[in-house]
């Protein structure tokens, strides 16, 4: 028995378990995130362009945009699995699995998103878009060469902020049998106390994340200069 195996021995006997949770977590990871992201880029656009003082300033629009975002964002994401089961089940054609899970996990992600960008967007120099205005562009215009251009920084800083809460989300798949690095930490390691498999997990977790935030970081320094 080698090091390794004598200070991890319930790990060491797993390790096709440990690529199979990790490729699962990237799976929930990037197709939520491309799906959340769009949409809630998306949602967030509009947001900014219906809020007071906006470009389409429109009360009733923004306040049900707002009220949706404030609702989805305040439900628990473990009961938001169980309201979507039969939306899922539409959807992916199943309500338990790595793909079922995909789809709470995008309905999580979209408000927290919006929000962010909502966010990022009105860091926006206002005299940037008068500018803008005055030159004679559309909103169109406005939105893809002034709001999304000056706040790309801020974009991508909550977008990996974004990444790292879904990171943190797909833990929670387990309870539909999505499996994942943070079901096989609780079903595994802590159900079983089998207490290596949960410290191999998070730090795998861990080190996901930390490459998440270093490739932001990049970005940001990329486009600031």
């Amino acid at each position: 028995m080698n090091f390794i195996e004598s200070i991890l021995p319930n790990a060491a006997s797993i390790p096709d378990e440990f690529l199979e949770a990790t490729i699962e977590t990237l799976y929930m990871t990037l197709w939520t995130a491309g799906l959340g992201f769009a949409l809630g880029l998306g949602l967030g656009v509009w947001l900014v362009l219906t809020q007071p003082k906006g470009l389409k300033a429109n009360a009733a629009v923004y306040g049900v945009l707002d009220k949706f975002v404030n609702i989805f964002r305040s439900i628990p994401f473990v009961i938001m699995i169980a309201l979507l089961v039969n939306i899922t089940r539409l959807i992916a054609g199943t309500s338990i699995g790595t793909t079922a899970a995909i789809v709470p996990l995008v309905v999580a992600t979209v408000p927290f998103y919006a929000r962010q960008i909502q966010n990022a967007l009105v860091e926006v120099n206002p005299g940037v878009i008068e500018a803008a205005q005055a030159m004679g562009l559309s909103t169109g215009d406005i939105v893809f060469r002034v709001y999304l251009k000056e706040a790309l920084p801020g974009i991508i800083r909550v977008s990996a902020l974004s990444i790292i809460n879904v990171i943190g989300l797909t833990a929670m798949a387990g309870t539909i049998g999505g499996g994942g690095l943070g079901n096989l930490a609780i079903t595994r390691g802590y159900n079983r106390f089998q207490t290596d498999v949960t410290i191999i997990s998070t730090i795998i977790i861990l080190i996901i994340v930390f490459i998440s935030q270093a490739i932001a970081d990049r970005l940001v320094k990329k486009v600031e200069h």
